[in-house]
């Protein structure tokens, strides 16, 4: 059990980072907008900025453990499906990751970055597809559809992120797809990557009805927010670039899934 004090410092901790994170996004598109040089350490401040909110927002939301275990969860499986898809191409279609521009990599496979990335999104993917899934919905048709949007979620911000990063050569595509040389497969496999998350998290820890925030609309809304940052960010620095396409795309997906977690809900659950 947090003390009140503890308490009290996470919520600040909840209101203020966002705050950064938005900042330090803004600043990196400002940069971008001016012609300004390439920051590398933008790349990773502002991911482990986001990955801060998250994990502080879950902690209050799923309490301690379940937090942890998601966090886990995220990093050892997003780890796993990455460095088998660099591997094999099965999971994504064939590509691999440039050297170091994100980072030390895993088995020279995957930078370790990147499982850090998945939580920023999935976390919040995983709160929006919860709050738009009905609360009648009981047990595992419940988790079915959580995991199953929560995936949806996620991709509409690949939309726009693989392109771009694609183009500034963080990683290369062996065979050039449809999507503005993304593989469809590729989405596929980021869809399949952050079902199989939510569904074990859900499996296991049997979250089908979270309902220890669900009257706190204003709580919620902070980390649906964080989601629009990340995914706008990620669009802005696409449209910058030059990627209209992916920019517009991944944009209006973004949007959407923002407005389905942005509308209050109007039932509460008890576990």
């Amino acid at each position: 059990m947090w003390n009140d004090s503890l308490a009290a410092r996470l919520r600040k901790l909840t209101v203020f980072l966002p705050v950064i994170y938005a900042a330090l996004t803004g600043f990196t598109l400002a940069q971008l907008a001016q012609g300004l040089p390439f920051q590398v350490w933008l790349v990773i401040l502002c991911p482990l900025v986001g990955f801060g909110f998250c994990l502080v927002h879950a902690v209050e939301r799923l309490g301690l453990q379940r937090a942890v275990f998601f966090l886990g969860l995220t990093l050892v499986v997003s780890l796993f499906f990455e460095s088998l898809g660099v591997a094999t191409g099965w999971i994504y279609g064939p590509y691999h990751y440039m050297g170091n521009r994100l980072g030390p990599l895993f088995l020279g496979l995957v930078p370790y970055l990147v499982p850090l990335t998945w939580f920023v999104m999935l976390y919040p993917s995983y709160v929006i597809a919860e709050r738009c899934t009905p609360l009648h919905w009981g047990g595992k048709r419940r988790g079915l559809v959580i995991a199953a949007l929560g995936g949806l979620a996620m991709v509409a911000w690949d939309l726009a992120l693989d392109p771009l990063m694609a183009a500034r050569g963080h990683w290369v595509w062996e065979t050039p797809g449809a999507y503005f040389g993304v593989p469809l497969q590729n989405f596929w496999g980021w869809w399949l990557t952050a079902f199989a998350i939510l569904m074990l998290y859900l499996r296991i820890r049997g979250d089908w009805a979270q309902g220890e925030e669900m009257g706190m609309l204003f709580f919620d809304r902070l980390v649906v927010l964080s989601y629009l940052v990340t995914g706008l960010g990620s669009a802005g620095e696409a449209w910058l670039h030059g990627l209209s396409g992916p920019a517009l795309t991944g944009g209006a997906g973004l949007l959407l899934w923002f407005v389905l977690g942005w509308r209050e809900r109007r039932a509460t659950v008890t576990l």
